[in-house]
């Protein structure tokens, strides 16, 4: 199951060494519920990324906020498509609207260790939340 964003934060905050975050993102991947098959389509792709990553942006039924589903073919990536289910999951449209995923990784002091290609790919699984959440509101 996938902590909390603030269980994420302060696991972070324990952990100095570089590889060990990337393995600890890696292990946020793994923690995520499985993508039905039939989810992973072009309708749910996000373009900008360099591997595939889908994502399905829903509310929850008790009307609780926006429920994020994601997945991708990289274990890295996964763990980051982690980190904006994360910070995205139960938010509002509205809020959702105001986040920004980029931020979260710069929190993380991801920063150095993040490659331009992999931060477009995190912008552009911010644009699709923040578009879907639109529509789904």
């Amino acid at each position: 199951m996938l902590p909390d964003l603030d269980t994420i934060i302060d696991n972070f905050e324990l952990i100095d060494d570089p590889h060990e975050q990337l393995v600890y993102v890696m292990e946020l991947g793994r923690a995520l519920p499985a993508m039905p098959e039939a989810w992973k389509s072009e309708q749910n792709l996000v373009r900008g990324c360099e591997s595939q990553v889908w994502l399905v942006v829903s509310t929850e039924e008790d009307g609780g906020g926006l429920r994020i589903t994601g997945d991708s073919d990289s274990h890295l990536v996964k763990g980051f498509v982690a980190l904006m289910v994360a910070q995205y999951s139960g938010k509002t449209p509205e809020e959702a609207a105001k986040l920004n995923g980029l931020d979260l990784l710069k929190q993380l002091n991801f920063g150095a260790h993040v490659t331009s290609k992999r931060s477009n790919g995190v912008r552009a699984m911010v644009e699709k939340i923040q578009r879907d959440a639109s529509r789904v509101s």
